[in-house]
């Protein structure tokens, strides 16, 4: 094979075949695909929050403070879940868990940390909680959707040798061959684009806050249950693949508290996108008086 072929990607079931780099450069900075795939990711997410923040009772200003919170705990804890399922990877050295630009993180983590960040700001704005957590869960569907495609530019996450119609053709270094794998990055990413649209369409029905963020929890729940379990780069807990147990249980759990719930009366009157702010009769204006 010819060395500039070492790193082309292809799907011969669309009959494609491509070399994307890792990154090009900028002055005296490289930048990175699957950076700018992330942050594009993001930027994406935020808009979207930022359009829909008033039909769940938000303003613009709580979503961009939002990001601010959520963000950094996001990084951390996924950085943290990263390494410590991995740590002997960092245990001759363990200062190089700081070197986040280095790779090493988990989506998971990810998702936990920015729970973590939506809780402190909702505890500092006295904003509801579960309503927060419905916005911020279409906003993740829409990040990790895209954030997805930065694991293709990296070759990575991709899951087992397989000869199905999706397979993935990567060249392999050690047998010096074009070998095929699941492309499950293309999965998950396709998988949290289908959640997302439907989500969407159900947000527009809730009947209480929280529903949206159940929801998620057992969407993405299901669908990495099955597409961890194809990949070849998991984290591992004993015998067990971690994040393929977390979103099992997760699923069962959000599956189990959203049957539950609707069987439930909700005055959809007390959701927080519904709230009644009551104007002091000393501030209102003639006209309200």
């Amino acid at each position: 094979m010819n060395p500039a072929n070492y790193s082309s990607i292809s799907f011969p079931w669309l009959g494609l075949e491509v070399n994307p780099g890792r990154g090009f450069d900028l002055g005296p900075l490289t930048i990175n695909f699957y950076g700018l795939v992330i942050a594009c990711g993001l930027l994406l997410a935020v808009w979207y929050g930022m359009k829909r923040a008033k039909t769940f009772g938000f303003t613009e200003d709580d979503i961009l403070d939002g990001v601010l919170w959520v963000t950094p705990f996001a990084i951390l804890c996924a950085r943290a879940y990263y390494c410590i399922f991995s740590w002997e990877s960092y245990a001759d050295n363990p200062i190089s868990v700081l070197y986040i630009w280095e790779g090493g993180l988990a989506i998971y983590g990810g998702v936990l940390g920015a729970a973590i960040g939506v809780t402190v700001l909702c505890l500092v704005k006295k904003l509801k909680l579960p309503a927060l957590l419905d916005l911020v869960a279409l906003g993740f569907l829409i990040g990790q959707s895209m954030g997805r495609w930065g694991n293709f530019f990296n070759r990575e996450a991709f899951g087992a040798a397989t000869e199905s119609f999706f397979r993935m053709g990567l060249f392999n270094t050690i047998t010096q061959e074009v070998e095929y794998y699941h492309p499950t990055f293309l999965y998950e990413s396709v998988w949290n684009a289908l959640g997302f649209v439907l989500l969407h369409v159900l947000s527009k029905h809730r009947q209480y806050d929280g529903q949206i963020a159940l929801g998620y929890v057992a969407w993405y729940g299901l669908g990495r249950t099955f597409i961890e379990g194809l990949r070849v780069d998991s984290l591992y807990w004993g015998n067990f693949r971690v994040s393929q147990l977390l979103a099992a249980i997760s699923c069962f759990a959000a599956v189990v508290v959203l049957v539950v719930l609707a069987f439930r009366p909700h005055d959809k009157a007390k959701m927080f996108c519904n709230r009644v702010t009551e104007v002091p009769a000393e501030e209102a204006t003639p006209e309200e008086n």
